[in-house]
Parts: structure tokens; sequence; C-alpha cells
């Protein structure tokens, strides 16, 4: 697919390439709606088999990102960006400073902040170049503990929606990925009684993890198949399609990877047709831009930000109803839930004001 077909498709507002000569950086920044505020998502540096490859990731992330800090009530809009190449190799203090630059030249349009191999030491270069940063290492700090909280919050609403009762004690939960999201959320639902099953590519982290919680290990290509209360993906997205459905021995998916359907029509519908309750990715997963998000209203406090991370409890209890009364997947569902509040925030902002407080 072209990048203007990328755009038609899913509503983007710009999608930019941008490269340095002088360091190698290469990266891709998608900015998807800002009807709520200036966008918000974090960098990514992965090493892409190839630019379309990219593409595809960048585009389906900032979607993901508008919903998210849509359904979490943030008043931002989404963003992100891809940075092409291998983390091991590209890393420096010029590579990282020469994208704080780039960030700059959006002039606030997007403020963007740790992902995928990008650390709160790597945002500290870039904080040397741009004013347009979150999750600094002196505020809201690293976001994965958090998320980790969120989505913990978000399998209790889970559990009760499926069972009627929330506790996750003698749960057997499949956790796909043991990352420093994945590897928190474990160690949330280990203290609660439940019995885990991992799986990551990478072998020493997989097999400290299981040490750690006492957990069985299967290989990657397993996972998919093994009996489980609840998988919980915490890797990569579009991993759930029309090969890996089928395989699915579980009643709740839940987890903290984004963009988990290839298709969220087609593969959201597979799931509901098995009786498989879904958390929608960016609704359970959205405690790390709740987060950053409150770093715009110092001073940042910590243990407000969390009260209201729970609150992800909530949202998807409603959302879980939402879908019922009108019989769609809960993606769908939470689809809706944010494009209402988008619209709905639009409308109100449609008449000027001087001096407008965008956030």
């Amino acid at each position: 697919m072209k990048v203007f077909d990328y755009m038609e498709k899913f509503g983007h507002e710009q999608i930019i390439y941008f490269y340095d000569k002088t360091t190698g950086l290469k990266g891709i920044t998608a900015i998807h709606d800002t009807t709520l505020g200036p966008a918000l998502g974090g960098t990514r540096l992965f090493n892409y088999n190839n630019e379309d490859e990219a593409l595809f990731d960048v585009v389906r992330l900032s979607r993901g990102m508008t919903y998210k800090c849509a359904v979490g009530d943030c008043n931002c809009g989404g963003g992100k960006t891809v940075l092409l190449g291998d983390p091991s190799k590209v890393k420096s203090e010029g590579y990282l400073r020469a994208y704080g630059r780039y960030i700059q030249t959006l002039n606030g349009r997007f403020y963007t902040g740790e992902d995928m191999n990008i650390s709160e030491k790597d945002v500290d270069y870039m904080m040397m170049e741009t004013n347009f940063v979150n999750g600094r290492a002196d505020m809201s700090g690293n976001p994965s503990p958090v998320t980790s909280y969120g989505v913990y919050w978000g399998i209790k609403a889970c559990a009760k929606e499926k069972w009627g009762d929330d506790s996750l004690s003698g749960k057997v939960i499949a956790v796909q990925g043991v990352g420093a999201v994945g590897y928190t959320l474990c160690k949330y639902l280990h203290d609660e009684g439940a019995k885990l099953i991992i799986t990551d590519i990478n072998k020493a982290r997989r097999d400290q993890t299981a040490k750690d919680f006492n957990a069985t290990v299967v290989e990657p290509e397993e996972i998919y198949s093994v009996k489980c209360d609840i998988f919980s993906p915490c890797s990569v997205g579009a991993i759930l399609n029309d090969k890996t459905i089928p395989q699915l021995k579980c009643e709740i998916v839940a987890g903290c990877a984004n963009n988990v359907l290839l298709d969220e029509n087609i593969h959201g519908d597979m799931l509901m047709n098995k009786d498989i309750l879904y958390a929608p990715d960016y609704v359970i997963n959205g405690g790390g831009v709740i987060n950053v998000y409150q770093e715009f209203f110092p001073p940042y406090n910590h243990e407000r930000t969390l009260k209201i991370i729970e609150k992800i409890y909530d949202r998807l209890l409603y959302i879980f109803a939402y879908a019922k009364k009108n019989n769609i997947n809960t993606q769908l569902a939470a689809n809706a839930y944010a494009n209402e509040r988008i619209k709905t925030i639009g409308s109100i902002r449609s008449n000027y004001i001087k001096n407008e407080k965008n956030l």
C-alpha cells in the first residue's frame, strides 16, 4: 500500500520521512489526529526488514495512540515515530541528538518519549535538542511499570466480566513476551496467585522470568495453543490472525501489546464467535500514555497517577457492555467510544477563543 493510500484509509494528517546524513538516522513519523490536542506517542527503534514494514507499523501505532489518548481522557492526539536500524549498532549521542533536533522542527505538533529500544538515558540526549519530550526521568520516568499496572487492572476487569469475580488466584495465564512491561505484569499476576506460562525469543530473559515467578516455559510458536484461562500478548502486534486464532484455548485475551489484531473487523469477530473476551489493546495498555500525560500538569504526582490508571478497570467494563448491547466485537466498541469523545470535544472547540488551552 502506498503512503497516501494509508493516509486515506486510516485518516492520518501527516506522514513524515526524515534522514540525517551525519549519523545515519532514518525514521518515519506519523501524526494521525490532533483534534484533541498535540500528537503524543513514543519512539520505537527497530531493525525492520524493509521500509514498507516500518510504514505499516508506524501507521497502525499512531492511529492506536489517537484512540488510546481519547479513551484515556487525555487531551492529546495520536502520533508515533519508528526509527530504522539495529539498536545495538546505530545509537549514539549524535544519533539521538539529531533525532531530538528533528522533533524540535515539528514545533510541538508531536511529543515523544520512550518505546521499544529507547531508554530514559536516550531521552536525556534527545532533550538536549528539543522541548517536546515526555517520560522524563526527573518526572514520570519509565512508563513500563505503570503500563503493566494498568494491564493488570484490565485483566482483572476481564475476569470480572467473564467469570463474575475479578480474582486471578489459580488462573492459568499464558504471557507472550517478558520484556520490560511483560516482566512487571508477570510479577503482578504471580503476586495474586496466578499460574504462569511464558515465552520470549530472548532465552536469557525467558529463563530469568521463569525462575523469578515459577513459570512454565514454552517455545514461541507453542504459546498460542497452550491450554489456559487467559492469553496475554505482550510482544509485537498483528499476532492474532487467521492462523493463530483457531489455535487459542483460552477464554480471555488481554495483554500489553499494541495492535494485536491483524484486522479489527475480521479477527475481532473471530474472537467473539469463539466466545473469547478480548480487551482492546489501546484501552488496556493505556497506563503508559496516561502516566506521561500527567507531565503536562506539574508537579507530577505518582500516587495520583496510579489512581487515574486504575480507571481502566471501569472503562473496560463499560466497553464490554457497549459491545454486548450493539452486538459488535469489543475492538469496534472501543473505537466507537474513542470516536465519540473526539467528535464531541472537536465540536465544542469549533468556536474561536483567544489563547485557547489545547491541553
